[in-house]
C-alpha cells in the first residue's frame, strides 16, 4: 500500500479532529487542516459590523498570526506575477481597492478587481451566507487603507503615500515589527463582530469551512483515474506546499517543468505518469502536515516521522527507551528502567500492555527531506504490520542491552537500561559539532537497524569507540556519555551482558578491566582532586599499543601504591589477577578491538558499585 494511500486513509479515519487546535509546544497550535484550505501568517485583523461597516482593526502580535484560511489550487501554488487571490483572507494589494490610491503600485494587474470579483461569486451563489456577505459589503466599498489609517494601523505620509517616517523620539507602530518587508506584504483577516451575538473567527468556523469546500466542489475540472484510489475524480495538478512548516516551498508532488526533461521522451503530459485527484491530494497533504506538525522528528530539515493510521500516536523508532517511557502512562518509570534484564523485561511487559490499547493497523516509517527550496523528496517509506514493527522495536530495546545516563526535565539524573536515541548514538559518533547534514544521514542509516533487525554499521560502531578512547577532547560529560553509547552499539554486535565477566578469557576485554583498575586505583589516590588520571591520559594511545602503553601506565601507579599502602591491596591483587589471565602471547601491541571498552566499563562499573555498597553499608551500621 503507498504512503498516498495510507496518509489519505489517515485523514478519513480522523474527520473529527478538522479545525480543531492542538498544541505540541507552548505558544504554537495547529489543526488537521480542511480539504481547500491552507494557513498563513496574518498581521491584522478587521473586523466589520453584520451590516458590512468596518468596526475595528488591530496588529496581531508576532506568534499569534498563524490564521486557517480558504485556499484554491492556484492561490496556494501563486508566485512571480501570477494574480491568484485567496478567497477570503490575503494581503493588502488584494483586498484593498483604494491601495493604488495611496500611492501602492499593483505587482500583480487586476489583482483586487480579481480578487471582489471571485468574493462575489463565493457570497452570492447558493453557498454563501450572511456573515461572508458583510465581508464582501464592505469590501467592495474600497476604502480599507482609509480606516485602517484612521485607526492607527497603517500611516500614511502628508502626500497620501502609504508609509511612516520615523521622527526622533517616536515609538515605531507595531505593524512594522510584525510585517516582514514592504507594507505591502501585510496580511490581513476579516472577522464579523456583532455587539447582540458571539460570532466565531471565520478561521476557527466549521460554517466558513464548509461553505467554501461546497463552493469550490462545484468549479471542479475534469475527471481523471485516480492512482491512489482507482476511481474517476477530479484531477489535480497543483499540489500543496508548507508540509514541514509554514514558510516551507518545497512540494512532493510537481511537474511544471514543460520545457525541461522532466517526463518528455516519455509521456506528453505530466498526467500521464501519474495523476491523483485533488481530494486525495488535499486530504493525503493535509494528513502529513498535522502528523509532522503532531510527533514529527526534525534534524536540519529533514522529517522523520512514524505513525499509526488509526491511532496516530507510536513509539518512535528514533527515541530512547527512556524517552518511550512518556507513552506507558501506567507504568512507574523506575521499574522498567532501573535494572538491567528486569528492566528489558519490563519494558517489554509495557511494550505489549500498550500496544493491546492500539486496534490492529498499520505502521508507517516515513523519511522526508529536500535537496532544493522546491523539491521535497521521500528518502524512505516503509509501512509494517503492528504486530512486526512493536517486535522489531521491542529486540532493538530488549536485546544485549547497555545502561545510560540521562537528565530529565528536572535536571534529575536518571539511569536507564535499554537503547540510546538515534539522534544521540550520531551525535556522540561524530562530536556535538559536527555537521548537521551529516548527523541526519547517520540517523537514517540507524532506522533500518531498528526497523529492520540490522546491525550496526562497522563506520559508526569504529567512530564511536575512537572517539570514547580520546577522553582528553571532551569535556567529562561528553565523554562518559559517548563511553555509554559506544559500548552500547559495541555490543549489539558482541551480545555480551553488561555486567561484570570475570571469566572473560578475552584479550581485549582483559586488557579493558586492567585500564580501568588502573584508573580506580589512582582516582582513589588522588581524592578529590579533579585531573584526569594516567589511565585517561593515555587511553588512546592504551587502545592503539595496549603492551607498552601499559608498563608506562603501571610505572606511574607506583608513587600512589606506595602512598596508600595496605588500602589498595584488594585493588593490586585485582591487578596481578587480571594481567595473570592475558595469555602471555596476547600480550603485545596488536590494536584493541572496540571489546576492550566493554571490559573497562564494567569493571570500572563494578568497582564503584561496590564502593558505594560498602560506604552504605558503613552509614547504616554507624545509624545502627
Amino acid at each position: 500500500m503507498s504512503v498516498w494511500q495510507q496518509l489519505y486513509e489517515t485523514y478519513n479515519q480522523h474527520l473529527d479532529e478538522v479545525g480543531k487546535p492542538e498544541s505540541r509546544w507552548t505558544g504554537k497550535t495547529f489543526t488537521l487542516l480542511p480539504i481547500s484550505h491552507t494557513t498563513q501568517t496574518a498581521h491584522i485583523t478587521v473586523n466589520i459590523t453584520p451590516t458590512g461597516e468596518f468596526h475595528s482593526a488591530e496588529v496581531i502580535e508576532k506568534g499569534n498570526g498563524n490564521t486557517l484560511i480558504p485556499s484554491t489550487e492556484d492561490s496556494s501554488s501563486r508566485a512571480g506575477s501570477v494574480v491568484a487571490p485567496y478567497p477570503l483572507h490575503d494581503k493588502l494589494p488584494y483586498v484593498a481597492g483604494d491601495y493604488e490610491a495611496f500611492g501602492g503600485v499593483y505587482k500583480r494587474e487586476n489583482a483586487h478587481l480579481v480578487y471582489i470579483d471571485n468574493l462575489k461569486k463565493w457570497s452570492e451563489s447558493s453557498h454563501g451566507f450572511d456573515r461572508l456577505k458583510s465581508i464582501y459589503s464592505y469590501l467592495q466599498k474600497g476604502r480599507l487603507i482609509q480606516d485602517l489609517v484612521n485607526e492607527k494601523v497603517l500611516f500614511a505620509e502628508t502626500d497620501g503615500t502609504l508609509k511612516w517616517t520615523w521622527k526622533e523620539k517616536e515609538e515605531k507602530p507595531l505593524i512594522y515589527s510584525v510585517v516582514t518587508g514592504g507594507i505591502e506584504g501585510a496580511f490581513i483577516r476579516f472577522h464579523v463582530h456583532s455587539s447582540e451575538q458571539l460570532n466565531q473567527e471565520p478561521w476557527r468556523d466549521p460554517e466558513f469551512y464548509q461553505s467554501f469546500i461546497d463552493y469550490y466542489a462545484e468549479q471542479a475540472g475534469e475527471s481523471t483515474l485516480c492512482f491512489v484510489t482507482g476511481q474517476q475524480k477530479v484531477g489535480s495538478t497543483k499540489h500543496a506546499n508548507k508540509i514541514r512548516n509554514a514558510g516551507d516551498k518545497a512540494k512532493l508532488i510537481s511537474a511544471n517543468d514543460s520545457s525541461g526533461f522532466t517526463f518528455r521522451g516519455r509521456f506528453d503530459k505530466s498526467s500521464e505518469a501519474a495523476s491523483i485527484s485533488y481530494e486525495v491530494s488535499q486530504k493525503a497533504h493535509n494528513a502529513l502536515k498535522w502528523l509532522i506538525q503532531r510527533q514529527g522528528r526534525m534534524i536540519d530539515q529533514r522529517v522523520f516521522l512514524v505513525w499509526g493510521s488509526q491511532a496516530t500516536e507510536m513509539p518512535s523508532a528514533v527515541d530512547s527507551t527512556f524517552s518511550l517511557a512518556a507513552l506507558f502512562d501506567d507504568v512507574e518509570e523506575k521499574e522498567v528502567f532501573d535494572t538491567n534484564q528486569d528492566g528489558a523485561r519490563a519494558f517489554s511487559d509495557a511494550l505489549i500492555g500498550y500496544k493491546r490499547k492500539l486496534p490492529r493497523q498499520t505502521v508507517n516509517i516515513l523519511i522526508l527531506d529536500a535537496a532544493t527550496t522546491g523539491r521535497l523528496a521521500i528518502l524512505y517509506y516503509r509501512s509494517f504490520d503492528q504486530e512486526q514493527y512493536f517486535s522489531r522495536l521491542e529486540a532493538w530495546h530488549t536485546e544485549h542491552p547497555w545502561e545510560y545516563t540521562y537528565f530529565d526535565s528536572e535536571k534529575q539524573r536518571r539511569v536507564f537500561i535499554g537503547a540510546p536515541a538515534l539522534n544521540d548514538i550520531a551525535t556522540m559518533a561524530y562530536g556535538p559539532r559536527a555537521n548537521e547534514k551529516l548527523i541526519k544521514t547517520t540517523v537514517e542509516r540507524l532506522i533500518p537497524c531498528v526497523v529492520d533487525g540490522r546491525g550496526v554499521p562497522d563506520d559508526i560502531r569504529r567512530s564511536l569507540t575512537q572517539r570514547a578512547s580520546n577522553p582528553i577532547g571532551m569535556e567529562n560529560w561528553e565523554w562518559e556519555k559517548t563511553l555509554q553509547i559506544a559500548c552500547g552499539m559495541i555490543n549489539k554486535k558482541e551480545g555480551m551482558n553488561m555486567a561484570l565477566n570475570q571469566d572473560m578469557t578475552d584479550r581485549d576485554y582483559l586488557f579493558g578491566r586492567l585500564l580501568a583498575l588502573a584508573d580506580y586505583l589512582e582516582r582513589r589516590a588522588l581524592g578529590n582532586e579533579k585531573r584526569a588520571t594516567n589511565a585517561i591520559r593515555y587511553m588512546n594511545a592504551f587502545s592503539q599499543n595496549p603492551a607498552r602503553t601499559w608498563m608506562t601506565i603501571q610505572s606511574a601507579l607506583q608513587p600512589y601504591q606506595a602512598k596508600l599502602g595496605t588500602k589498595l591491596t584488594y585493588i593490586n591483587r585485582l591487578i596481578d589477577e587480571v594481567g595473570a589471565q592475558i595469555d602471555p602471547s596476547d600480550f603485545t601491541n596488536k590494536p584493541l578491538s572496540g571489546k576492550y571498552l566493554l571490559g573497562f566499563y564494567s569493571q570500572r562499573h563494578d568497582l564503584y558499585q561496590k564502593r558505594e555498597e560498602t560506604q552504605t553499608s558503613k552509614e547504616e551500621s554507624v545509624e545502627a
